[in-house]
């Protein structure tokens, strides 16, 4: 017998293993996280990266059908040059984006969690060449594209770590 090559024997322990410390899944009927997808509404965007953050939360949590929750939230985004040429032109930019949340109870107003994910993206600056002729003009386009690309992928993992968070942590939260 191989220990690259599990057996049967040794998956019906790991489950034993895992029933026997109270180990049960976060959406099964009975689990912390069950009735979450719906039970939660998301304070509406104000610019496009809200509007992404809360697109993706609501593709994973889905709209609330009775909201006992509301899920208020804060993203700070800064932008950093990460990449540099000796002639010190920028060629790489990252974003480092938090986003704070806070779940409150409707019905009383009362934060019942709070915490804080945060992550980063980059993309690729293009750099204009001046001895061609004419300068080449699609540059800005591809800066500016790529840039809207990284918010948008920052937002969508941001959101992700959120739920993630919240599923985690239903347990101890959700009614």
């Amino acid at each position: 017998m191989s220990l690259f090559k599990p057996n049967r024997r040794l998956l019906m322990l790991a489950l034993i293993a895992l029933a026997g410390c109270g180990y049960t899944p976060a959406f099964a009927p009975s689990g912390p996280a069950a009735n979450l997808p719906i039970q939660i509404s998301v304070d509406a965007p104000d610019n496009r990266n809200e509007f992404l953050f809360v697109q993706q939360l609501e593709k994973r949590v889905g709209r609330p059908i009775q909201p006992l929750y509301r899920l208020s939230y804060k993203i700070d985004t800064t932008l950093d040059g990460i990449g540099v040429t000796p002639r010190q032109e920028i060629f790489r930019n990252s974003i480092v984006g938090k986003a704070t949340f806070s779940v409150i109870d409707t019905s009383t107003d009362q934060i019942i969690t709070r915490g804080s994910v945060d992550t980063f993206t980059s993309y690729t600056v293009a750099s204009v060449d001046p001895s061609a002729i004419p300068p080449s003009t699609n540059a800005t386009i591809s800066s500016d594209s790529a840039k809207r690309d990284a918010y948008a992928r920052l937002m969508v993992i941001l959101a992700d770590k959120l739920v993630t968070r919240l599923i985690v942590t239903a347990g101890t939260w959700s009614k």
